[in-house]
């Protein structure tokens, strides 16, 4: 093994990731898995014996959680929640771009092909999706009172987030992510104490 490269597990891990968030779940080959990860096709049902599916599940799972981190991350990193809200959003905007409107969410692509044809895959979406709830929950807990709220927020971040990308992606434009932001912005700031009431 090449100094520096992760082990093969891992490799066919970070390969298929970033080919289902690219692809989909039915648009990405084993072979192609294979192929991308620079391991032996044999290899991919040594570590995943359940296959394609298998290997899904658990790529949805990892990438899924490493995502609810990286956003709470960049929210982190803004000490006033709305500028928060907006950098985030800005920063999705930056990456897509880069990126050539190839990598958005590393599970929207699988969770709207698997809703309704693959148990398995739609327990894990949605199941990752919940803990982005409960993570953004917490967060927008810190500067709204009312639970419920900041679970609604929450909701919408993810949801207005969602949207921005698809049409972002289409368009081959930043800009829906740019509004997506400032729509999210104000939400947050509506939903804000204002200074002087109790």
């Amino acid at each position: 093994m090449a100094a520096g490269r992760s082990d093969t597990r891992t490799r066919i891990g970070e390969a298929a990731t970033v080919l289902f968030r690219r692809n989909g779940y039915s648009g990405t080959g084993l072979k192609r898995i294979a192929t991308e990860s620079d391991a032996p096709f044999g290899s991919i049902y040594h570590f995943f014996p359940g296959g394609k599916q298998q290997l899904a599940e658990e790529t949805i799972r990892t990438s899924g959680a490493e995502y609810g981190r990286l956003v709470l991350a960049v929210l982190d990193s803004v000490p006033d929640p709305v500028d928060a809200v907006l950098n985030a959003f800005q920063t999705a905007a930056v990456r897509l771009a880069e990126t050539d409107y190839t990598d958005a969410c590393p599970i929207a692509a699988v969770a709207l092909e698997v809703a309704s044809s693959n148990e398995t895959l739609r327990v894990a979406t949605a199941q990752v999706f919940d803990e982005w709830v409960d993570g953004a929950t917490r967060w927008f807990g810190r500067w709204v009172a009312d639970r419920e709220v900041a679970r609604s927020l929450a909701y919408s971040m993810i949801m207005i987030l969602e949207g921005a990308f698809v049409l972002s992606r289409a368009a081959r434009d930043p800009e829906p992510l740019r509004v997506a932001g400032r729509s999210m912005a104000e939400l947050l700031r509506g939903a804000m104490p204002r200074p002087g009431r109790a």
